[in-house]
């Protein structure tokens, strides 16, 4: 497993061949400290449809994947702050709505404890941004192309929302 933790969010992911043994190790030591000092962990992804029918993806520096915008929720904050925050921070995205809940997952697979509210936004501006050293890509694709590394949860959303499905529980 990757380690990383920023400004209180942890994410875990599957170690690859391309990633530093000391990573991997620092994560099989450190990951028993998270799940014994945060029982539970909350987040937020944010599924931004624009008017032609494309959803903004990123791609982070620490993990493999095109990704729904998303982190994150800090103490004090609520999820529609934390929205803000993570589409800001990410990509430049400013709300011109409060986004539609699409459903709350468990993530239990990838991070015991670990829960995620999906959110639907279709009316924002953007902001000038530039890529960081958390992210180092963040565009807009076609919800019929998108790119190869999409990770399967948010292909799973995308699916959900533009199908009018209900969600699952689990992300």
């Amino acid at each position: 497993y990757l380690f990383h933790y920023a400004v209180g969010f942890t994410v875990i992911t599957r170690p690859t061949q391309g990633q530093p043994m000391f990573s991997r190790i620092l994560l099989r030591v450190l990951q028993p400290w998270f799940r014994l000092h945060r029982g539970m962990t909350l987040g937020v992804r944010i599924l931004v449809l624009d008017g032609e029918n494309r959803v903004f993806l990123v791609r982070h520096g620490y993990a493999p994947g095109w990704l729904l915008p998303g982190g994150g929720v800090e103490r004090g904050q609520t999820l529609y702050d934390a929205v803000e925050r993570e589409l800001a921070e990410e990509g430049g995205i400013v709300p011109g709505e409060r986004p539609v809940l699409h459903g709350v997952f468990s993530n239990e697979a990838k991070f015991r404890g670990d829960h995620v509210a999906c959110f639907v936004l279709r009316n924002f501006t953007r902001k000038e941004w530039t890529p960081t050293l958390e992210i180092k890509e963040a565009r807009f694709f076609p919800v019929t192309a998108l790119p190869e590394g999409a990770t399967g949860g948010p292909r799973r959303r995308i699916a959900e929302v533009l199908e009018g499905r209900i969600p699952p529980t689990n992300w």
